[in-house]
């Protein structure tokens, strides 16, 4: 990953300039290795003089950068052109009216170019509030000589209660992520999305009315699935401290079984590989499918993520903003961040790409990955509501599904009621 700068340092793509008197550009991007910092280079070259885009990176974590757009959009900060934004903080920059309104035209090229999952995660109370740039979902990656040893059909849909039994009669672990941070947020969610809930059941409403579901069968059966991963010790030892690298080195062990984790998976296998830290036969061993089934009656929620472009609404090139957000994300360039950064695209033309299927031959599944899947809740307060989640869920052999979901649907309701402090 290209390194990272302190919070509002800037690091300039080698743009060509503008012509004289044209306004210079400044894309606030997540971190990656330069694939925004290219596409605002050719974007600067194809908008010939009109404008030119800068890029300047954001901190590494979401809530650091999160910290910092807020911020500067509530002091009316001019320079916020374009944004990468992470879908769950979309609502609290939209509600007070930070982000500049979507064009009609980008709103409708959203409507028919982003898959469903990732159209869901630039929305606000009906409403496009941002232009989907690309997007990312959890698949189900598996042992293929586990899965042929337990006597599963990777191609039918597959249940958490069975992976569970996998891991306990053959001594595996499970790749899962438990460590108090946001990776628990998502799992919690796509768990409860899957049974059938929202983990809030009205999440445009004030904070003083927020209903939560933890408490209800579909959060009952999520605090199962995670409390008997943890008791079991069924996720091994390191659980408790188990991000999404964690749990990839875990599957790509002795003791790999299943594992619910984002693509980066593949390409970083096949990196140590050939670097000679991994087997060479193990990519032949690694499958994957669409994420675990909550409960066998229902279809599984894959968890969503990825990046939205926003433009701030006190910048002072808004329209040409608008237009270099129409070129950043072109299939084309969705297709080459796919290909060179190992971030899936919300087009789904991007998918057709011929080099993107020949790079990840998982594409087909993260495409519908993506368009079964469901964001994390889209509220103003999503930062309380997860804060509160990581803390009642974590470390997961701490669940229990008796008393955590009815204690964490109080202890939320009260956080936001301001009756009680995170």
């Amino acid at each position: 990953m290209a390194s990272v700068m302190t919070a509002g340092a800037l690091i300039l793509a080698g743009c060509a300039p503008a012509e004289e008197g044209a306004p210079t550009l400044t894309w606030y991007t997540n971190p990656d290795d330069g694939g925004q910092a290219a596409i605002a280079k050719q974007c600067t070259d194809a908008a010939g003089g009109e404008y030119a885009v800068e890029t300047s990176m954001l901190p590494t974590d979401a809530a650091s950068q999160r910290e910092q757009l807020t911020r500067r959009l509530a002091a009316g900060d001019t320079s916020m052109d374009i944004m990468s934004l992470d879908p769950p903080f979309v609502p609290e920059l939209a509600e007070p009216g930070f982000l500049a309104p979507v064009p009609e035209d980008l709103q409708q090229q959203a409507r028919e170019h982003a898959l469903e999952g990732a159209l869901a995660g630039a929305t606000w109370k009906d409403e496009i509030v941002t232009v989907p740039f690309w997007a990312n979902t959890q698949l189900l990656w598996y042992r293929k000589s586990v899965a042929e040893e337990a006597g599963l059909d990777m191609s039918q849909p597959v249940t958490w209660d069975q992976l569970i039994e996998v891991a306990r009669e053959q001594d595996k672990e499970l790749g899962v992520q438990g460590a108090r941070g946001e990776s628990m947020t998502v799992w919690l969610n796509a768990l409860v999305e899957g049974g059938g809930e929202h983990i809030l059941a009205n999440p445009d409403a004030p904070a003083d009315e927020v209903q939560t579901n933890f408490g209800s069968e579909a959060g009952r059966k999520a605090a199962e699935i995670i409390s008997t991963i943890g008791k079991e010790g069924l996720g091994s030892a390191g659980l408790p401290t188990q991000d999404e690298n964690a749990s990839m080195l875990l599957f790509q062990g002795e003791s790999g079984s299943f594992m619910v984790n984002w693509p980066f998976v593949w390409p970083a296998t096949l990196a140590s590989v050939k670097e000679g830290s991994l087997p060479e036969d193990l990519p032949e061993d690694i499958g994957w499918a669409l994420y675990p089934q909550t409960t066998q009656a229902k279809d599984s929620a894959p968890p969503v993520g990825g990046i939205n472009l926003g433009v701030g609404a006190k910048s002072e090139h808004a329209d040409l903003a608008w237009k270099a957000v129409q070129c950043i994300t072109t299939a084309e360039h969705q297709a080459q961040y796919f290909r060179d950064n190992g971030n899936p695209p919300a087009d789904p033309v991007a998918y057709e790409d011929p080099e993107v299927i020949e790079k990840y031959p998982m594409a087909p599944a993260i495409r519908e990955s993506l368009e079964q899947g469901a964001p994390r809740p889209q509220t103003p307060y999503y930062n309380e509501v997860s804060t509160a989640i990581q803390q009642r869920y974590a470390p997961p052999s701490n669940v229990d599904p008796a008393v955590t979901p009815a204690e964490t649907d109080a202890f939320i309701q009260e956080v936001l009621r301001g009756e009680r402090l995170l």
